[in-house]
């Protein structure tokens, strides 16, 4: 079932188009994750769902109902910032209350639910602890738990994360996304964290210039880059002209084979570095290893052709050769993906 709807959303400042007639869909309990680099139009499509921004043209529906005119307090809509927006002068247990007193419920109700949440975001007991003393791990819990006391229809997310370090980032993500599941929230969030994209997402939808590049489940993200830009986005440098016929590529690194059904004709195509087999210097390409980069369970190998733009390979640790090293490489087509044309 559907709960969030976007028809043609456009968000204009002045000349510069933020928004450009976005389409998109939110299922109840689906955790949506907006990624994109700054400027791409991430923050506004939340602003505009929660009524914070308005919209030059568009509908933006929730249950199906256009909200059009409809104040943020009356959208149904938990809001959660990067910098956590806590209030200074009240504890823990009042912070996480405010929503619930807006809303009227009484003082008992109030009890029980702050009760519940902080438990559930981990800090049983912390009522009347200053938000001031508060380390910065616990302040995101303390916001997370304000945003979701009013048990919102709908909670977003704007870079929840980004002023903590990446291993308290990566520990909480995973706990949140088991939060929400349990609780069954349906989330929007945006981030430019890749990593906390792809942890916390049923769906991650990438966005550049104000317009919706590709969506799709992480996996499906990551494994199949629909472009030049989503792929250059999410890291990958391996990507070059290619012309398609049948199952290879003409390429500058040579004949490269590509899956059966690939798209044909003048085209680009992405090897991702697994793909890329580093063997005899007798076989393949022929390539001189420039730089190293150890990257815990791989080496991230840089490598230079005789010929074309340099290329990277993922090596275990045990087999990565030396720098200044002439090597082969191969490339394995179930790692090749010929890439679509870019959104206009």
């Amino acid at each position: 079932m559907t709960l969030l709807e976007l028809q043609g959303v456009s968000v204009r400042f002045g000349a510069r188009t933020a928004l450009d007639t976005v389409d998109l869909q939110v299922a109840e309990h689906e955790i949506v994750c907006l990624l994109g680099p700054s400027g791409s139009g991430k923050s506004t499509l939340l602003r505009a769902v929660a009524g914070l921004q308005d919209i030059d043209a568009g509908r933006v529906l929730l249950d199906g109902a256009d909200q059009a005119g409809v104040p943020v307090h009356r959208r149904g809509v938990g809001l959660m910032f990067q910098d956590h927006q806590l209030f200074p002068q009240r504890d823990v247990g009042g912070n996480v209350a405010f929503g619930l007193r807006m809303h009227g419920a009484n003082r008992g109700a109030q009890a029980r639910r702050t009760n519940e949440l902080l438990n559930l975001v981990g800090l049983p007991g912390a009522h009347r602890r200053s938000v001031a003393a508060l380390s910065g791990g616990e302040q995101q819990r303390v916001a997370l738990a304000r945003a979701l006391a009013p048990e919102p229809r709908i909670l977003m997310l704007d870079e929840p994360l980004g002023q903590l370090d990446r291993g308290l980032r990566e520990r909480l993500v995973v706990e949140l996304r088991g939060l929400f599941g349990r609780l069954g929230t349906t989330v929007l969030a945006v981030t430019h964290d890749q990593g906390e994209a792809f942890a916390l997402a049923d769906r991650v939808v990438v966005m550049r210039d104000g317009r919706i590049a590709q969506a799709g489940t992480p996996p499906e993200v990551w494994q199949r880059p629909a472009s030049e830009f989503v792929a250059r986005f999410l890291g990958f440098d391996n990507v070059v002209a290619a012309t398609v016929a049948g199952t290879a590529a003409d390429t500058v690194w040579g004949k490269v084979a590509v899956p059966d059904g690939s798209p044909q004709g003048a085209r680009t195509v992405l090897v991702r570095p697994d793909g890329v087999r580093i063997t005899d210097p007798a076989q393949g390409l022929r390539c001189t290893v420039v730089a190293r980069t150890f990257r815990g369970g791989h080496v991230a190998v840089r490598l230079r052709p005789d010929d074309g733009p340099e290329l990277e390979a993922e090596c275990s640790p045990a087999r990565t050769p030396g720098e200044g090293d002439t090597v082969g490489v191969v490339f394995a087509a179930d790692d090749v993906v010929v890439l679509g044309p870019e959104v206009p």
